[in-house]
């Protein structure tokens, strides 16, 4: 549990969503300590938020693509902060 909120956000999507699914997979076997339990779901909150984060600016670059006079992905539009 020495993830701070700094690395998590230096994952990418994949490596985030796995990371959740482990603390996910721990959780629902139950046998964790209270105080572990505490930590592995605020870690988890973390996990998620920062998937949301990832998955919503990559749906803003998809809705970016401009299409062609024949409905072709022509180019991209630049996306701020990207």
């Amino acid at each position: 549990m020495s993830e701070t909120a700094t690395d998590i956000q230096q994952l990418s999507f994949e490596e985030a969503m796995k990371a959740l699914e482990q603390v996910v997979g721990q959780l629902e076997r139950g046998e964790v300590p209270l105080d572990q339990l505490i930590k592995l779901s605020e870690r988890g909150a973390a996990l998620k938020a920062h998937c949301a984060k990832l998955l919503k600016a990559a749906e803003e670059r998809v809705e970016k693509i401009t299409l062609d006079a024949n409905g072709q992905p022509g180019g991209t539009v630049p996306t701020e902060g990207l």
